[in-house]
């Protein structure tokens, strides 16, 4: 049998995580999160994840840290962290993305640590 779920998610009704990101529609194998003007800050400590990231830039200026490789992210530029690889932002300037997560970052909590 097909899944024939459709959603629909407006952002401004959205719930928000603990850093900062708004939850978009999310499905059993991937989910979109919104990161909507997040200020400038410096780089926090390197994280890895057990899910890939996909990324896409809005608005504003941020550094990607890739297992040591630094990355300048502008509108227009998307991204891939890998499953498991290292990484940090670095926000330059006021910063808006849409990623998409697979798995669903926040299933079972996982995006908040």
């Amino acid at each position: 049998m097909t899944d024939t779920t459709i959603k629909k998610v407006s952002s401004a009704h959205s719930p928000t995580g603990a850093m900062g990101q708004v939850y978009l529609a999310s499905g059993k194998r991937v989910a979109m999160r919104l990161w909507r003007d997040e200020p400038p800050q410096d780089r926090k400590p390197g994280a890895r994840r057990d899910y890939e990231t996909v990324g896409y830039v809005i608005a504003g200026r941020a550094e990607l840290i890739l297992e040591g490789q630094t990355i300048g992210l502008e509108p227009g530029d998307s991204w891939l962290v890998p499953v498991g690889a290292e990484h940090s932002y670095r926000i330059l300037e006021a910063f808006t993305a849409v990623e998409a997560t697979a798995p669903p970052a926040q299933a079972h909590g996982r995006d908040e640590g």
